[in-house]
């Protein structure tokens, strides 16, 4: 399973140029420039605080080995509160081990197989993610938007790539449609 998981990060790798997203989008408590930049994407999550429902996700998808690796990758974090705000019973259900595949294909489409930093991410109409489906990325005012989440803080450094945090979690389409 983590062969074929690395392989979809592979294929799509090409697919985004690394750069660096404007500082107009940042704002937060997360991603305390203290945090060391050795740690990788999911230490990064976890030392940040405020992924804890994020975090059981991705270990509840077995994708915890996969975001340690190498990279690079871009992950739109939502927050606890972004999980939260889901309708009641979504978080149960889709770590039901029966969801395992439907929970994958959520949080592989929080991540872009590049990493993309928000100076770049700002100046894009869409992006390719991991699980194979098309982000849309817009500014609206002073405000970077991932479809219909805002991101509320841009630029948090891992050593395997960058995570922008986001007030909602983004659902594919087929997700988004059940």
């Amino acid at each position: 399973m983590f062969i074929l998981k690395r392989a979809l990060f592979v294929l799509t790798a090409g697919l985004f140029l690394t750069t660096s997203i404007a500082p107009a989008v940042a704002g937060g408590d997360y991603g305390k420039s203290s945090y060391s930049k050795k740690a990788d994407i999911v230490d990064t999550a976890v030392a940040a605080g405020g992924f804890e429902t994020l975090v059981a996700a991705v270990k509840a998808a077995d994708l915890v080995e996969t975001l340690k690796g190498e990279g690079p990758f871009t992950v739109f974090a939502p927050t606890d509160e972004a999980f939260a705000a889901l309708p009641e019973g979504t978080v149960e259900s889709l770590l039901k081990p029966e969801n395992k595949e439907k929970l994958i294909a959520v949080l592989t489409y929080h991540v872009v197989p590049a990493k993309v930093k928000s100076d770049v991410a700002v100046t894009l109409t869409e992006g390719d993610t991991v699980n194979g489906q098309k982000l849309s990325l817009k500014v609206k005012g002073d405000k970077l938007m991932i479809n219909d989440a805002t991101v509320v803080k841009a630029d948090i450094m891992a050593s395997n790539g960058v995570i922008h945090v986001i007030d909602k979690v983004l659902l594919p389409a087929e997700t988004a449609s059940k």
